[in-house]
């Protein structure tokens, strides 16, 4: 991404925006004695704003990307928590064919934010998707038919393609 890139995210690009961010944040993480999920999500704002204030995202696009990535890793450690159940259950899709760079790097963002919710015992909600914002990995069900929506690396939600519905939720695997 470049200055040129700036304010042209709505879609592909927001993808990528999604990915970089969550790379710097966890190149940050592993330098913190303190992992916790409170100090993560802290890193992730700090680094969206650093993404900001050199030009490769708008301010407004920094906070949603933010803001994307933080509901997408408490969704992930509420998975796991609740169910106990592995990570790659949770993406719902086969990990080979899911960068290993990308997912090492959210997984482990996404451990740090389990062992926290696993520490307050906190049950969220389950997360809602909608059209127009950026997922990570995995598989949205669309909360009006049912139809399945498969993401390989993080991107653009659009519309139901079935029903034109803008409302999804995460598929688990069992």
């Amino acid at each position: 991404m470049n200055k040129q890139s700036r304010g042209r995210f709505p879609t592909e690009g927001m993808g990528e925006a999604y990915e970089r961010l969550l790379k710097l944040t966890m190149e940050e993480a592993r330098q913190l004695k303190q992992k916790t999920g409170p100090v993560l999500h802290k890193l992730i704002d700090d680094t969206s704003e650093k993404l900001s204030e050199l030009g490769e995202l708008t301010e407004e696009e920094a906070v949603k990307i933010s803001d994307y990535l933080k509901r997408d890793l408490r969704e992930a450690a509420n998975y796991m928590v609740k169910s106990g159940s592995d990570f790659k259950k949770w993406l719902a899709i086969d990990t080979a064919i899911i960068e290993d760079f990308l997912l090492d790097q959210f997984k482990q963002a996404a451990d740090q934010t389990r062992v926290e919710l696993a520490k307050l015992k906190v049950v969220a909600e389950s997360a809602e998707y909608h059209t127009g914002e950026i997922t990570g990995p995995g598989v949205l069900t669309c909360d009006d038919c049912g139809e399945h929506l498969h993401f390989h690396k993080a991107g653009h939600i659009p519309p139901c393609a079935k029903c034109r519905h803008t409302h999804f939720h995460r598929l688990f695997c069992e």
